[in-house]
């Protein structure tokens, strides 16, 4: 369980990402960090595992569906019907990397119908961090997954992490990334954990493909642990028969468990003492 940071100072600033309720940690802040460690490395399993996934799938569905026995008569169309599904056409759709778009006359945005291509979401992004930093060389390819490639390169990442955009990145991002499951309807899974969340001890820890940590989904709680921290929390569980303590003044054990930059202490009571006070 992450201890949270700067209690005595206040709380710490959220991170900049909408959908994200994490605070930053002691690292993050002195990384400069405006998005979360785990936010950035959403962002990479989007663009690097996800995403090249999902087009392969949207490539393969490109044609229409039929169904029925054709009947041999001649079907009547008031236009020329689509050879494919425009939904798809439209994310797999080109983007030009000059967004200056020569329209004599004025219909531009009028033709423009649907979702914006996904090379046009990652080309967007690709401008934004070639403009801001001028040392960046832009990709080789306008690709959908040569941009994704590009854009996940750690270097590139962790830049953007610290960036006044950063939050509009993720954001941004995220919402493509619900576009193209809507038409796919291939989603990351959500399984439940079958063991009882440390701190608060009901059966509602949940984890989801990709993700670095599992949630307690009681809204009373909404922990997070690293899978290292759950193998702790039951091995401790099963050894002592005790079990997380909230308590600062407990007779209890504080175990620290090395966690990427960090140290997480988790605080266990021993077994049979302090009944009331836990929880």
């Amino acid at each position: 369980m992450t201890t949270p940071l700067h209690q005595a100072a206040g709380p710490a600033p959220a991170c900049a990402a909408a959908t994200c309720r994490r605070s930053l940690r002691d690292h993050e802040l002195a990384a400069q960090q405006l998005l979360c460690g785990p936010c950035v490395h959403l962002i990479g399993v989007w663009l690097t595992a996800e995403l090249p996934r999902q087009i392969t799938v949207l490539e393969a569905s490109r044609e229409r569906e039929t169904t029925g026995v054709s009947a041999g008569g001649r079907t009547v169309h008031p236009t020329a019907p689509l050879p494919g599904r425009a939904d798809i056409l439209n994310l797999l759709g080109p983007a030009a990397w000059d967004d200056t778009v020569r329209d004599p006359y004025g219909e531009a945005r009028e033709d423009q119908h649907g979702a914006v291509p996904i090379a046009g979401t990652l080309t967007a992004w690709a401008r934004v961090i070639c403009d801001d930093e001028r040392h960046w060389n832009p990709p080789t390819s306008t690709s959908p997954l040569a941009l994704a490639a590009w854009l996940a390169r750690p270097a590139i990442l962790g830049w953007a992490a610290r960036r006044p955009w950063a939050g509009d990145l993720h954001d941004e991002l995220d919402s493509m990334m619900r576009t193209i499951r809507a038409t796919t309807r291939i989603s990351p899974r959500r399984r439940a954990v079958p063991q009882p969340c440390p701190r608060c001890d009901s059966l509602t820890l949940v984890e989801t493909d990709h993700q670095l940590y599992v949630e307690c989904s009681d809204e009373n709680c909404q922990a997070l642990y690293t899978r290292d921290e759950l193998a702790v929390a039951a091995r401790l569980s099963v050894d002592r028969g005790s079990r997380v303590c909230l308590t600062k003044d407990c007779a209890g054990a504080t175990y620290e468990v090395p966690t990427g930059h960090s140290v997480t202490r988790i605080h266990y009571c021993p077994p049979n003492e302090g009944e009331g006070e836990q929880r």
